[in-house]
């Protein structure tokens, strides 16, 4: 763990990296006074302001399995529900479906079905404080969204925190994607055991909720982006806004539970060998998000460098003075490079019946179900509670066709093993540090 010096060097050198994005934003429009949005009220639209329509999904299967005291209510959009072949796009952390907003209907208009979540904690979704919020657990969500919605073997995208919830999918579904793009993703990046204790220990709700406006503007304009353009605004104010909603609590909880569940990144890392699909690692050369400068040194490059040589035969590519939020700041250029990842790939396998549920081959063991917590007193306001008022009735267990557990069919392999239990490449690898 870093010690006292090093820790408020790297504040410091933290404050300073604000600054410089605070001073850079210049004369931009002021949101604090405007009034309160909640995530219900958020725009989900293209840029030319179509709006797109939105469908709920209810996840019944992962309360037994995690001890959770609530369903799932998830939020999705789906373009050209005719469409030949699939994608599904995941989004990162803090973020939610719109920022693919520069490639739903652009795909939907060269004639694939397009499918984009809120993961669960973020967006539209259901941010319940009973979820785990680990990696793995956000790929059974993905899993079940996709049998759900009979999308078969899709093309998984996902940007950063989605792009490590991708990760596991491949590993442990393998059967059931076609293709994996990986945009800036997590994943790849060594934490070291008192580089996850130092970083958990500082990132907090009330880190999240405590930022003035002009931090935010500071943080989405210089982490995430390296050409800002004025219509890129709405990150900002819907930002702003949404931190006045009820529901904020709950979304500042998830996000401090998937920062946790991002560090223990071990179980990809370990198993990147177990991936066969076609892989597409891009990533832009003015990331400043990874690796994390808080906690150690490297380069973006390096980093995607471990992933690229881990997986077999996949792609590598960095998009010039593109920033971290690539899918915004190149969408042009992204959008290119996904078109040409898309066209090399072999047709799309025919889809199953709609009622029968694929089981997933056990290529890889995931990581044991987060055993629930036992019953303790109402959670302290930084601690977001469920979106619910109470408990609902139990649902009745799904079932597949043959009378089987529905929820079995889905996510099994269901014998894990402890990920700290598989090989961690040789450290010193591309990208890797020292513990």
């Amino acid at each position: 763990m870093p010690s006292d010096g090093v820790a408020r060097r790297r504040a410091l050198q933290g404050l300073a990296t604000l600054a410089l994005g605070v001073l850079a934003v210049g004369c931009v429009p002021r949101y604090a006074g405007a009034p309160a949005m909640s995530y219900d009220e958020v725009s989900y639209a293209s840029p030319d302001g179509q709006a797109w329509p939105l469908k709920t999904l209810r996840i019944t299967e992962l309360r037994e399995r995690h001890g959770m005291h609530t369903d799932i209510d998830l939020s999705y959009v789906e373009l050209n529900p005719e469409g030949k072949r699939t994608l599904v796009f995941v989004h990162g952390l803090g973020s939610y479906l719109k920022f693919w907003r520069y490639q739903l209907d652009h795909f939907a208009a060269q004639g694939y079905r397009v499918l984009a979540l809120d993961m669960v904690g973020y967006g539209k979704s259901d941010k319940p404080a009973s979820f785990p919020y680990t990696m793995e657990a956000m790929a059974e969500v993905l899993r079940i969204f996709v049998a759900r919605t009979e999308a078969g073997a899709p093309v998984i995208l996902g940007h950063s925190m989605g792009g490590q919830t991708a990760l596991s999918y491949a590993i442990r579904f393998p059967e059931a994607l076609e293709g994996l793009v990986l945009v800036a993703p997590a994943g790849f990046e060594e934490f070291g055991r008192g580089e996850k204790l130092w970083f958990e220990s500082v990132f907090s709700t009330n880190l999240i909720k405590g930022g003035r406006e002009v931090d935010v503007w500071g943080a989405i304009r210089y982490n995430n982006f390296n050409r800002w353009q004025s219509d890129y605004e709405w990150l900002v104010e819907e930002r702003i806004r949404t931190a006045k909603s009820e529901a904020f609590d709950q979304y500042a909880y998830a996000n401090v539970k998937s920062v946790q569940g991002l560090l223990d990144n071990e179980f990809v890392r370990g198993n990147l060998d177990k991936i066969e699909t076609p892989t597409l690692i891009v990533h832009g050369d003015m990331d400043r998000l990874i690796p994390n400068r808080f906690l150690h040194g490297g380069t973006t490059r390096g980093v995607m460098e471990y992933g690229h040589e881990g997986i077999a035969g996949s792609q590598l590519i960095t998009l010039e003075g593109c920033g971290h939020t690539v899918q915004i700041d190149c969408s042009g250029e992204l959008n290119q490079t996904l078109q040409a990842f898309l066209n090399e790939l072999p047709p799309p396998r025919p889809p199953e019946p709609a009622a029968v549920i694929p089981e997933p081959a056990p290529v890889a063991p995931p990581p044991p179900p987060v055993k629930p917590e036992p019953p303790s007193p109402a959670p302290a306001p930084e601690d977001a509670p469920d979106r619910a008022s109470g408990e609902p009735a139990t649902p009745e267990e799904p079932t597949g066709p043959d009378g089987e557990d529905e929820t079995e069919a889905i996510l099994e392999p269901s014998k894990p093993t402890d990920p700290r239990d598989t090989p961690k490449p040789p450290a010193g690898g591309p990208g890797a540090t020292t513990p």
